[in-house]
């Protein structure tokens, strides 16, 4: 004879529904009824998982939710109140996936919460797009000094105006704040072709970039039309911090970045050149359907000229040209510069008043390597 234990539980004990789950719980160890349990294959719940039921009744403000075989689930208060919009499209039957709240309140229901569901459901899909590299079209919502916002499946996303293309990214010489906002703004309800850069749901981040996206038929016959060692006439079209942009025809441009500008030093690109302005510049890279330019590759480099020049213990004269936490940076002729380190110096206080921008000292050469670019100095010595 077959014994459907779950029934005859109920039948011994006559109680509802909600407490034979209860007995699910029980020492299984020390009770016969939890042995008669411990022999079914019913997983155990846990707070915080994603379960799926089918909607049994909709009473008020109350959605009941039959969640074989552990119960019966509910949503109400809060979580119905947050969720209403997705209830409104509930009937009895259908099948819904639900977030567990509370594993057993005072009427012995399992809560749930239909909007945490949609959200852990939407940051599964936002890592399986990270990993599958998918791209998604999402409209912009809102903008402020740091980049857009976008809003995907109900989880706030941020793009950075770092990774927006190049089309996009805010072109204020000046570089005024309030500017780049007035121009990010632009693109507020613009519909964007985005991949996820990274998820992470704990803290509740989900970043976004456009540079990431696959190529357009438009920028795929770039590889086809130009080549890496060609080099061209280009007009400026964008000046930023970390570069210039140059453009190549109606459409297609490329990005010149501040380290390719000049084998000297280059700290803001705007003392260099101005929009509207003719330049010669070789294409060094072609990926992605990006182009990326130099400009100091048409011109010699330095250090390539400076090999019998120099040699270690030699007093040469330099003039300092930028201070970092490492220390002074000096250049003893155009292109070819050297650290000298702030060990040297008893603060960065006495560094900065020993050694003042724009001034020349007289340096001790203490590392001279041309073939790798690299020379160090000392002002002591």
């Amino acid at each position: 004879m077959v014994i459907d234990e779950r029934k005859t539980m109920q039948t011994i004990l006559g109680t509802p529904l909600f407490l034979e789950r209860n007995l699910y719980y029980m020492d299984k160890e020390n009770t016969i009824l939890g042995k008669l349990l411990a022999s079914s294959e019913t997983p155990v719940l846990e707070l915080g998982e994603l379960i799926e039921g089918n909607v049994i009744s909709i009473q008020g403000t109350q959605v009941f939710v039959d969640l074989k075989p552990h119960g019966t689930g509910i949503i109400y208060g809060k979580e119905y109140l947050t969720a209403r919009d997705m209830v409104r499209s509930l009937n009895a039957g259908d099948t819904i996936s639900a977030k567990i709240v509370e594993l057993e309140n005072e009427d012995g229901y399992i809560e749930l919460s239909l909007k945490e569901a949609k959200q852990a459901l939407a940051w599964g899909e936002a890592e399986e797009a990270l990993k599958g590299g998918e791209t998604l079209e999402i409209i912009v919502k809102e903008a402020n000094k740091g980049g857009l916002m976008l809003d995907w499946n109900g989880i706030s996303g941020f793009l950075p105006a770092s990774q927006l293309n190049a089309e996009h990214y805010p072109r204020v010489e000046s570089g005024d704040k309030d500017a780049i906002v007035s121009q990010l703004k632009k693109l507020v309800g613009q519909k964007l072709s985005v991949n996820v850069l990274s998820v992470n749901p704990k803290e509740g981040k989900l970043i976004f970039s456009e540079k990431g996206e696959r190529a357009s038929t438009r920028e795929k016959s770039i590889p086809s039309k130009y080549s890496v060692g060609d080099t061209m006439e280009c007009e400026v079209t964008g000046i930023v911090d970390f570069g210039i942009f140059l453009k190549l025809e109606e459409g297609v441009e490329g990005l010149v970045h501040i380290s390719e500008m000049a084998w000297s030093l280059v700290e803001n690109p705007r003392t260099l050149y101005k929009v509207g302005d003719k330049v010669k510049a070789q294409i060094i890279e072609i990926k992605d359907g990006k182009i990326s330019f130099s400009i100091k590759a048409l011109t010699e480099n330095p250090w390539t000229t400076v090999t019998s020049k120099y040699e270690v213990g030699q007093k040469v004269s330099g003039v300092v040209i930028k201070h970092n936490k490492h220390g002074a940076l000096v250049s003893i002729e155009q292109g070819v510069a050297g650290l000298v380190h702030i060990s040297e110096f008893e603060s960065e206080k006495d560094l900065k008043g020993q050694l003042q921008l724009g001034q020349s000292y007289e340096f001790a050469i203490t590392t001279f390597e041309p073939k790798d670019q690299k020379l160090t100095l000392s002002f002591k010595a």
